[in-house]
């Protein structure tokens, strides 16, 4: 082997390994505290469920607030390592998918510096999915459906978007083939106990019914901030699809139950793209969530490819998501 292609090869196992998910996780940390420090982030709009308006609720500091979001999207990853683990839906033991999560959440600081609705829709869908995978073929999964659309369906109270899991996980336990009559009506007691609870011990009323509002998401972000935003949003949209397209080739000829858990993050792609065209006000909040694809995708592409100097790749993703933190941080 000649020293290049062993030089290659060595590039390629360290991004693959944990080094530079430990050295994203602190870039994250860094960046998140810069830009608390030095730059006007624009407020996060938790926006409101069906009972609650969480957008009028201020339960953290700032100085709270940023490093508890940090932790949580650091948790997200480690669980996506798990479940990777237990499930092998990558089909290696990989980091890159961590390091790219990480790298993507850091693009963004009105994602990373605060806590927001986002980051909680992306640490219940990493969870959500832990459940999830278990009840491939088990036509006894009535408990973790109906623990998961209980999850979910309280979730929903607080923020309108987590309806948009409530779709993908739903669809998801019909991939699984988890799904019979019993699977069903443990989806819906599942989506109805959250809401008996809270209405029978008197928290909300049935005339505390809050729509989902429609509303510009200009209304709230400085025009300058909000260009850069939906620049790099639709670029992580077309990356998720693209590479999406490109992996299935490859995806299509691992096993059944393989192709199914896969099948599940296409799945959350489409509905969080949805998601984001009709609650637009409430836009930001999937983009989480589209990180965590993404990098899913940039795993199988990194793990399928044997291109040598696929290495590249992952440079091309530090550079822009360097680029697109400077940009929102400046305007």
């Amino acid at each position: 082997m000649s020293s290049h292609k062993m030089n290659d090869t060595r590039i390629n196992d360290f991004l693959n390994g944990r080094l530079p998910a430990v050295l994203a996780a602190v870039l994250l940390a860094v960046s998140a505290v810069v830009a608390v420090m030095l730059a006007e982030v624009p407020p996060v709009d938790m926006g409101n469920g069906i009972f609650f308006d969480v957008s009028k609720m201020s339960l953290l500091s700032t100085h709270l607030s940023m490093p508890l979001n940090v932790a949580l999207i650091v948790v997200t990853g480690l669980i996506m390592l798990l479940l990777n683990k237990l499930y092998n839906f990558v089909k290696a033991l990989t980091f890159i998918g961590t390091t790219t999560f990480f790298l993507l959440e850091m693009a963004l600081p009105v994602s990373s510096s605060a806590l927001n609705m986002g980051t909680m829709l992306c640490l219940t869908l990493s969870l959500g999915a832990l459940i999830l995978f278990g009840t491939y073929e088990n036509k006894f999964a009535q408990r973790p459906i109906f623990l998961v659309m209980c999850l979910l369906s309280f979730g929903a109270m607080f923020n309108w978007a987590f309806v948009a899991l409530i779709v993908a996980f739903a669809l998801g336990f019909a991939y699984m083939r988890a799904m019979n009559w019993k699977s069903f009506l443990a989806i819906l007691i599942g989506l109805f106990t959250p809401f008996w609870i809270a209405i029978g011990l008197g928290w909300v009323a049935p005339a505390d019914f809050k729509p989902i509002e429609i509303n510009a998401v200009w209304a709230t972000i400085d025009v300058g901030q909000l260009r850069s935003m939906i620049v790099w949003t639709v670029a992580v949209i077309v990356a998720t699809i693209a590479l999406s397209a490109v992996n299935l080739f490859s995806i299509y000829s691992y096993r059944l139950q393989l192709r199914v858990y896969n099948a599940f993050f296409l799945l959350v792609t489409m509905v969080s793209i949805v998601g984001m065209c009709v609650d637009y006000r409430d836009m930001f909040n999937y983009v989480p969530m589209l990180n965590l694809c993404l990098a899913v995708q940039v795993a199988h592409a990194f793990t399928i490819s044997t291109f040598p100097k696929r290495y590249v790749f992952m440079f091309v993703i530090v550079a822009a998501t360097l680029a697109a933190y400077t940009c929102n941080l400046l305007l």
